[in-house]
């Protein structure tokens, strides 16, 4: 039986296309839970900026959940081409596991970190707790709504925040900076696994007097609930919240994706990227790109996790292990 040409090449340009469509390359984003909206934005930015310099037409696709659940995603298999978490704690797991070398931090600037946070308290409108610092927090008057230590990166820069404050206060004591995060964590209701989550029962299930977290998730509840429903508390010191990214070498090497895993992670440092940082509330490394927005990015102290705890390998051991400081101070609901 014989087909005309003209049949033939037509079904040629299908397989053609369809060759070419499977054949474009792929990028899986796994980032933690409160970056959705973020890299959206990003994403587009840079396939079109990809687009622009190489003509080549990529797709980027995103996971996200609690930061430790991710982490422990890519270990059990989870494809990604980049990890983009809240703190090398979780991203050095993937050193232990044998996806990354131990100097991924040294393969990017400003130790493989774009962009940071920090934590702030959105309370209800008109503030009628009268919520102005952390000691407001350990009142028996006031609940308080912050993700799980044990799982979210957000829950660890909140505990951590409220740690330095103490101990800070308390002029190094750490038997009162304990006291004062088991007077904190006994005024939580519910602890939710990561930090949307806690966003979630703060803002649609109307729990807690205040909610602790990263202030660009701050700005997306702002939005969601509006001006006349809530407000921002900035407190008197809080943490810096560095926001580190990686290729993951075991999973691009398999995919042939190492150049665009690591262009895409590049573009974060670029002022396109350093911009999108800014307009979803994620404080920019550029030092002109964020003199830009001084209104968005109020001025506080910021204590580092090594001043606090001394590096994020100690605070795990000390606070967050099984059987640590907060296993010994929470007491569940």
């Amino acid at each position: 039986m014989r087909f005309p040409l003209r049949h033939f090449l037509g079904f040629a340009a299908l397989i053609a296309v369809a060759f070419s469509a499977s054949a474009a390359p792929t990028l899986l984003n796994a980032s933690y839970d409160v970056t959705r909206e973020f890299y959206k934005d990003v994403n587009a930015a840079f396939v079109q900026d990809w687009k622009t310099k190489t003509g080549e037409t990529v797709t980027i696709q995103q996971s996200h959940g609690g930061s430790s659940k991710q982490v422990r995603s890519v270990i059990d298999g989870l494809a990604a081409d980049v990890v983009t978490m809240n703190q090398a704690l979780d991203i050095d797991q993937l050193t232990a596991a044998k996806l990354i070398p131990a100097d991924w931090a040294a393969r990017l600037p400003n130790h493989s970190v774009p962009y940071t946070s920090t934590i702030l308290f959105v309370v209800r409108r008109g503030n009628p707790k009268g919520i102005k610092d952390w000691k407001d927090l350990i009142r028996p008057d006031v609940a308080v709504v912050v993700p799980n230590p044990k799982t979210s990166g957000n829950g660890r820069y909140s505990y951590l925040a409220a740690w330095g404050y103490a101990w800070k206060d308390s002029g190094g004591n750490e038997a009162a900076a304990r006291d004062f995060v088991k007077k904190l964590f006994a005024n939580v209701p519910v602890l939710d696994t990561g930090g949307r989550g806690a966003s979630t029962s703060f803002a649609q299930r109307g729990i807690g007097d205040v909610l602790l977290t990263f202030e660009n998730e701050v700005a997306l509840t702002l939005r969601e609930l509006g001006p006349n429903n809530v407000e921002v508390v900035v407190p008197s010191v809080s943490v810096l919240a560095e926001n580190p990214v990686v290729w993951v070498d075991k999973v691009v090497k398999r995919k042939g994706t190492e150049a665009l895993a690591r262009a895409y992670l590049e573009f974060l440092y670029t002022p396109a990227g350093q911009e999108i940082a800014a307009k979803h509330f994620f404080r920019p490394r550029d030092p002109d790109i964020l003199a830009k927005y001084p209104d968005r990015f109020k001025p506080l102290p910021l204590l580092t996790v090594e001043e606090i705890a001394g590096s994020w390998a100690q605070a795990q051991k000390v606070h967050f292990a099984d059987g640590g400081v907060f296993d010994q101070i929470y007491e569940k609901k």
